[in-house]
């Protein structure tokens, strides 16, 4: 009989989550999948198309069930996207009283927001099975960070759910080796915590350099910013560096190519207008995710930015994984295990976090490379992501977690 993984997620298909593919793999692996999900309205902030309070609530993606509970959708506005964050866990809440659906074991891919994990963390108490959490975004540092909000009375309370999230899990993972030691600090186990990074899809892959239509092919030095355009991205960095370049007098223009959608983005464009330099960027729509490599390919390097903060500087954001695993050098603006793997890697340049100038003087230094020193960096990209981030290999070590042996372990402990 099939072992039944029930994943608690948020997000998830038509959305462009990395847990999708997760999901795919555990079906090809001979697991049965459940997935407990929202209504898909990330990140427009509206539902998407075919999708509603009473449409498609539930359907089958590659031979993964959904289960589609009712949440109010992101909106534009803090109010909108607290109403949201609530109103999963609100539907999460009666989902576990009725469910008769019975599960080997639970799986909560954790972005923000945290309090998603209820659900899951509930109903792992309720039918006494193992339940693991990925840690994507750390709560409530990530929460504190992008809200703004200080007050320590609702700071306290957000950490009191979250170590009543932790407690009740029987192993987490994080994306980061820096998340370990802050989950640490937090009184769990070291021994319950452990890294294991995210991959990147199949089709992320090298492709030869190519042209196409939405980039012009004009001989400009082509940067590429693929994703999320929201405000812990720093995007607002590039119309300043833009600025400094466009007066740089370099024989070689620069064009910033932004592809995705996101709440800033609209702001990105009006401060890339108000500065008169629009001519140095292109804004591309958001994509498939499929189309990304192809995207890369008519682009000379990919940037990655973080704000700073001692919350980012532990991050490391899903895109470098598929920035690598495409082959192409990388211009980061970021610190900490962001910097370090693609300093270790020679992947590409790398500058602090909000230095204008720096990243600049980083963009110039790239842009004086050769197309074959250029294609060397992108090569030290992929060899380091075949050696680190390894599909197979992190699915393979993940799966030991659902052998029998684990399984009567995880029990015990869910026991106690």
């Amino acid at each position: 009989m099939k072992k039944h993984i029930l994943v608690i997620s948020q997000y998830f298909y038509p959305e462009q989550f990395r847990i999708n593919d997760i999901c795919t793999e555990w079906v090809k692996k001979g697991y049965k999948v459940t997935v407990i999900t929202g209504i898909p309205n990330y990140p427009q902030g509206k539902y998407f198309k075919g999708y509603g309070l009473l449409k498609a609530r539930k359907e089958t993606y590659n031979d993964i069930e959904i289960v589609r509970i009712p949440l109010i959708p992101r909106g534009n506005s803090s109010i909108m996207l607290a109403l949201n964050y609530v109103s999963f866990v609100a539907s999460g809440f009666f989902w576990n009283l009725f469910t008769q659906i019975k599960a080997d074991y639970v799986f909560i891919f954790e972005v923000s927001p945290m309090t998603q994990a209820l659900p899951g963390v509930w109903y792992a108490k309720k039918r006494r099975v193992p339940c693991y959490l990925y840690v994507q975004d750390l709560w409530p540092e990530n929460f504190e960070t992008l809200s703004g909000i200080k007050n320590n009375w609702i700071i306290n309370i957000i950490g009191k759910m979250v170590n009543y999230i932790y407690n009740r899990c029987t192993k987490i993972f994080t994306t980061s080796r820096s998340f370990i030691t802050s989950i640490n600090h937090r009184g769990v186990p070291t021994e319950k915590i452990e890294y294991w990074p995210q991959y990147a899809e199949d089709f992320y892959q090298p492709i030869d350099k190519t042209s196409i239509d939405e980039i012009p092919n004009d001989n400009a030095f082509n940067i590429i910013f693929a994703g999320n355009i929201g405000t812990s991205q720093g995007l607002d960095i590039l119309p300043e560096v833009a600025a400094k370049l466009k007066n740089a007098n370099l024989k070689k223009r620069v064009r910033f190519n932004i592809v995705g959608d996101g709440r800033y983005k609209n702001n990105l464009i009006e401060l890339v207008n108000s500065k008169n330099i629009s001519d140095m960027f292109n804004f591309i729509p958001k994509q498939p995710a499929t189309r990304i490599p192809e995207l890369m390919a008519a682009n000379d390097a990919a940037f990655l930015c973080l704000t700073d903060s001692p919350l980012f500087s532990m991050t490391i954001p899903a895109k470098l994984q598929s920035y690598m695993a495409c082959g192409i050098p990388i211009i980061a603006s970021a610190q900490g295990e962001t910097r370090q793997i693609i300093n270790e890697s020679s992947a590409g340049e790398c500058s602090p976090p909000g230095d204008v100038d720096k990243l600049k003087e980083k963009i110039i230094e790239l842009l004086s490379k050769s197309p074959i020193e250029l294609h060397e960096i992108g090569r030290n990209a992929r060899d380091y992501y075949d050696k680190n981030f390894n599909k197979t290999d992190l699915l393979n070590k993940f799966d030991s977690y659902f052998n029998d042996r684990a399984i009567m372990e995880d029990k015990q402990h869910v026991q106690k």
